[in-house]
């Protein structure tokens, strides 16, 4: 499964928002100069971490992103799945029924062994994402990361 490139940048931003003190916000802007992203792009993945309650959005002069609720309250899960959606990476359109191949419809009585294994990894990697908080990232970060965050992003 390969994930967009918006993925990585979801979770790094919520990463670094995640170091911030509470209360304290990065503009878009600012997380795009940060990482070397393009900040229209970046902006809309951001807007859709707030839709989905990752981040808050405040505006005005002092106004960006934090986080919508604790790290230990966010998992990697929902970060990838509000700028990627939960739909499973596999489609199972029954080829095995088509073609000069076809197999008998006795024999496709149940769902396609493909389709099941398929469903049990997505299944697992959600689960294995679903298992790692903000929280967790942060502990396992180098211990003067976050001071260094706050300096280049704070507000």
């Amino acid at each position: 499964m390969k994930l967009p490139v918006a993925t990585e940048w979801a979770l790094h931003c919520a990463t670094s928002l995640a170091q911030l003190e509470p209360g304290t916000t990065a503009s878009a802007a600012d997380l795009a100069e940060h990482f070397g992203l393009p900040a229209a792009y970046l902006a809309k993945q951001l807007q859709a971490l707030t839709r989905a309650g990752v981040l808050a959005a405040t505006t005005g002069p002092r106004g960006g992103f934090r986080l919508g609720r604790a790290p230990a309250d966010t998992t990697l899960l929902q970060i990838v799945e509000a700028v990627d959606g939960a739909s499973p990476p596999y489609e199972c359109r029954e080829i095995r029924r088509q073609g000069r191949g076809a197999l008998p419809a006795s024999w496709c009585r149940h769902e396609c062994i493909l389709a099941v294994k398929m469903a049990d990894a997505h299944q697992a990697w959600r689960a294995s994402l679903d298992g790692v908080t903000l929280a967790d990232i942060l502990a396992d970060i180098p211990a003067a990361a976050p001071a260094r965050t706050r300096k280049l992003l704070g507000r």
